[in-house]
């Protein structure tokens, strides 16, 4: 039944990241931003004094090369 609802593959783990990014300026006090990626739901979301607010929330394409890149990276990165 959910497989007719619109979105709903995007939708059905809640938003569960596994993985994010953060950058900073010159100093380490205060992050500008940090990304939360979602590899299950294929959501970024987006915090910090230099996000606005119409880029708090995105999507991605997970099947992109790109994305299978930046997962590859995230993956080596990991203790």
């Amino acid at each position: 039944m959910t497989e007719s609802l619109p979105g709903s593959e995007q939708h059905r783990c809640g938003f569960s990241p596994g993985w994010s990014v953060r950058a900073y300026a010159d100093t380490l006090d205060l992050a500008l931003f940090e990304a939360a990626f979602c590899f299950s739901c294929h959501e970024v979301r987006m915090h910090g004094t230099a996000v606005p607010p119409a880029l708090v929330t995105q999507f991605f394409d997970a099947g992109a090369p790109q994305a299978h890149a930046l997962l590859a990276l995230f993956r080596e990165a990991a203790p």
